[in-house]
């Protein structure tokens, strides 16, 4: 196993990587960065443990999503918005649902504020 040097949010982080799965790991690196960068110039959301949680959710949800959909469906289908969208439009900060979500990841990650 050879290690690889990657940036999510601007931060250096050294990875182990197996023997010809740096691209699939540069890959999802690529996709957590903009899944977590998106969420922070959203604007609402400022602590790295939220919004990394946030962004975890979204690409569960969406790799849920796409297991669930027949190959021929996901490709005509639009995709519909992730269940964990972070908040982006003031709209969205009356979402009861949301600020339930958000409630719930304050009380989980009270006691450790340093996921990342």
């Amino acid at each position: 196993m050879k290690q690889i040097e990657v940036q999510i949010m601007g931060q250096s982080y050294l990875l182990g990587c197996p023997e010809g799965g740096e691209t699939q790991l540069r890959s999802a690196v690529e996709r957590v960065d903009a899944a977590m960068c998106k969420i922070r110039d959203a604007g609402k959301v400022k602590a790295r443990d939220r919004i990394a949680v946030l962004a975890s959710l979204n690409l569960a949800f969406d790799l849920v999503q796409a297991e669930a959909a027949p190959a021929a469906v996901v490709a005509a289908a639009p995709v519909a918005a992730p269940a964990a969208v972070a908040v982006s439009s003031d709209s969205d900060a009356n979402d009861p649902r949301l600020s339930q979500l958000l409630h719930r990841l304050d009380s989980a990650l009270a006691g450790d504020g340093h996921l990342l």
